[in-house]
């Protein structure tokens, strides 16, 4: 199997209509101080977790919520020795490290692996992932957010009864928040010297990020979130994949593609998303970009002042170009 050995940058755009792509704990969709609408980084990482899972089940997807026959959420070192079917206590931290990059998620965004319990002791671990995702900003000038009530077909058992000591006849009712319209951009980064010294400290047999794994995620990153299909997701989908690989010697840093990306919808409801400023950006640098990818709808989605190297493919084609 072939390593990953070039640095890559890119974003994720994910467009929300009349959905909740990424909720507070009140129900809410998550808002900046200054009232504009954002996703955390989890929110994406959770999409690609679940379609790696759904769509790749020889990959081992390690850090998704797990039960125990009680139907109670393991802990981590229980869904640890579950998942890799071992006891920790006899573990070493290099079969620890061995274990948990067999995972591609873990071989993807790192981990933070902190036990608690019996045989835990000395086994804290943690790994720097290659790919960094940054928080999803809403990049449409609007963010209108309105919350509608709805109902239940059952009654809520703890409600007090009446005065006639008569049970309520009232069903349960509830109320959910909705975005009217979201598009939440995601830069990202992929570094895979970020595992070159876990892997030392693995003893040299864990393995490194592959060429097979950039291809799945990038398979996750333009259908995870449409793939997910929830009823406060329900009109949450991939919009666009941009995607820039350097060559392997390169020492270029890109920046941060949040802010130079433009969007506005024409008469015909079709949104426009202007990449001029990534364009000059990456014309410094042409002779370190080994390749330039985005992946959209053309029925609904138009792009201007697209790199003049960077190919066009449609966001749910299922062959994968380029590898």
């Amino acid at each position: 199997m072939n390593n990953f050995e070039k640095r890559a940058y890119g974003f994720v755009v994910v467009k929300a209509i009349n959905s909740n792509y990424n909720a507070d704990f009140s129900g809410q969709p998550r808002t900046l101080p200054d009232g504009t609408v954002y996703a955390t980084d989890k929110a994406l990482k959770f999409t690609v977790r679940h379609f790696i899972k759904n769509e790749y089940p020889d990959k081992k997807v390690f850090f998704y919520k797990r039960f125990n026959e009680n139907q109670n959420p393991y802990t981590l070192a229980e869904a640890y020795e579950s998942f890799f079917n071992t006891e920790l206590k006899k573990n070493t931290k290099q079969d620890i490290i061995k274990n948990l990059l067999s995972a591609i998620d873990v071989r993807f965004f790192g981990a933070t692996f902190a036990p608690k319990g019996e045989g835990s002791k000395d086994k804290n671990i943690s790994i720097h992932g290659p790919v960094q995702i940054n928080h999803g900003i809403n990049i449409w000038k609007e963010g209108n957010i309105y919350s509608e009530q709805i109902i239940s077909p059952f009654r809520d058992p703890s409600q007090k009864k009446n005065s006639d000591n008569e049970e309520k006849s009232q069903s349960t009712l509830g109320r959910q928040s909705r975005l009217q319209e979201g598009h939440y951009l995601h830069h990202f980064s992929i570094n895979p010297k970020n595992l070159e010294d876990i892997v030392k400290m693995g003893g040299g047999e864990t393995q490194n990020l592959s060429e097979d794994d950039i291809k799945i995620l990038k398979d996750a990153l333009r259908k995870g979130a449409t793939y997910y299909d929830s009823s406060a997701k329900a009109g949450t989908e991939n919009e666009i994949l941009f995607y820039v690989e350097l060559k392997k010697d390169s020492k270029v840093v890109l920046p941060v593609f949040t802010d130079m990306v433009k969007m506005e919808i024409d008469n015909e409801g079709i949104r426009i998303f202007d990449l001029e400023k990534i364009k000059e950006e990456l014309e410094k640098y042409k002779d370190d970009i080994e390749k330039c990818e985005i992946y959209y709808n053309r029925l609904k989605t138009k792009v201007e002042n697209l790199p003049e190297s960077c190919q066009e493919f449609d966001i749910n084609d299922t062959n994968e170009p380029g590898r």
